[in-house]
């Protein structure tokens, strides 16, 4: 019989403030040590060499984390102008080069094409499976692939500055399934001078804001004190998007065992997805249908 994973059963989210140099498993793992949580994962990986808003879910948390993946995403980067990388980073290795330095007005003018709907190819070095395996291992191997062009909404796109001919600063706020890589690649090729990224940092992910995370240094100073779990948010928070509708314990009992159960609402319309509270604690997500939640995630009743 498989044992489970030992730990606490605490629920919520921790903010990290990523810094460089570890991947997003790492910081994760790291967390649920510190907290000695049973269960914990994140919403929306971050690259290695990337800093910034991390998200951590632990316990019944990780069950709203589709709703901050899926939610809108803010990223300052800098593009190094004139040269493309294997991996679209500095880390990569150099493909090709150009002389050519584009004008302040020439960028802005190529970034409107980067705002909507719009599609965008990950790079090589990606986690996106290829015929069931991860691209980058097989880019490792130094194989070329095809990777089908995917969907990304992009609300905004902005130059915000220009250390030097070489680099431009830029904000980007877009939604699920962005590789800012990605852009910068493709804004050097539109450009016709080449690109990468330099510099990259999540600035906020949905309702979290990268301003209020804890550092990885704070995180194991305080491991495994009362000081760290005050840092914990409540699960609440990752369904900040979704409309709240109060219900009565007895409607929570029924809603806890995956049945309809009555809620309080003249704000949702029929066929709306929102989450039921009993005393602003989550019970349930589900749609609302004729004055009954029909839930799809049920939450335990807090310990």
């Amino acid at each position: 019989m498989a044992r489970g994973r030992k730990g606490r059963d605490i629920s919520g989210w921790l903010v990290v403030d990523k810094p460089a140099g570890l991947t997003s498993t790492a910081v994760v793992n790291k967390v649920r040590w510190a907290l000695d949580a049973k269960k914990a994962g994140h919403a929306g990986t971050l690259d290695p060499d990337a800093t910034g808003v991390l998200a951590v879910a632990l316990g019944e948390a990780t069950k709203t984390v589709p709703y901050i993946t899926d939610a809108l995403k803010a990223y300052v980067f800098t593009v190094r102008l004139g040269v493309a990388t294997n991996t679209d980073d500095a880390e990569g290795e150099v493909l090709q080069t150009s002389d050519l330095r584009p004008s302040d007005a020439e960028i802005k003018e190529a970034l409107h094409g980067f705002v909507g709907d719009i599609q965008q190819v990950p790079p090589q070095f990606s986690a996106v499976k290829i015929d069931g395996e991860r691209a980058y291992k097989r880019a490792r191997d130094g194989e070329a692939m095809e990777i089908a062009a995917r969907d990304l909404f992009v609300e905004s796109l902005i130059l915000t500055g220009r250390p030097d001919a070489d680099h431009v600063t830029l904000e980007m706020v877009c939604g699920k399934g962005g590789y800012v890589r990605s852009i910068a690649r493709d804004l050097g090729e539109r450009l016709g001078c080449y690109g990468h990224v330099r510099e990259l940092r999540r600035t906020w992910s949905g309702p979290f804001e990268a301003q209020d995370g804890i550092t990885l240094d704070e995180v194991e100073r305080l491991a495994r004190t009362p000081e760290l779990d005050a840092f914990v948010q409540p699960l609440e928070v990752g369904l900040a998007d979704l409309p709240q509708v109060p219900c009565a314990p007895e409607a929570a009992a029924r809603l806890r065992n995956g049945n309809p159960g009555m809620v309080i609402s003249s704000e949702v319309e029929y066929g709306d997805e929102c989450w039921a509270a009993l005393n602003g604690r989550a019970v349930a997500v589900g749609i609302y249908k004729g004055g009954e939640l029909h839930p799809i995630r049920v939450f335990a009743a807090p310990t």
